[in-house]
């Protein structure tokens, strides 16, 4: 669940509990580190003197496209394997297993 917040203009904001805050200084130190964060899929959001000033996002699209290939590829090998019961399933569990 997120959590509600209220910045300085009085507006709700849910980005206390799923982004992070870093002060601008610290943004210009750390581009390349927080860019990396992004590209992962995390929001950071960038704060001077306490307010927020710039939110950097991770690219939707490209993000879209990476979870569409993901589960073709899952669907795919799905096909391939085929179905397993459960007895299958829990005899490869155990396999190799010295009780």
């Amino acid at each position: 669940m997120k959590a509600l917040y209220f910045d300085r203009l009085i507006q709700p904001v849910y980005w206390k509990v799923f982004m992070r805050e870093v002060q601008a200084s610290e943004a210009k130190t750390h581009l390349p580190q927080l860019l990396n964060a992004v590209e992962r899929g995390e929001t950071i959001v960038i704060t001077r003197h306490g307010r927020i000033i710039a939110r950097l996002v991770p690219e939707r699209d490209l993000r879209q496209k990476e979870v569409d290939a993901a589960i073709s590829d899952l669907q795919a090998f799905r096909t391939r394997a085929g179905t397993l019961s459960l007895d299958e399933i829990q005899s490869a569990r155990h396999e190799g297993h010295s009780y």
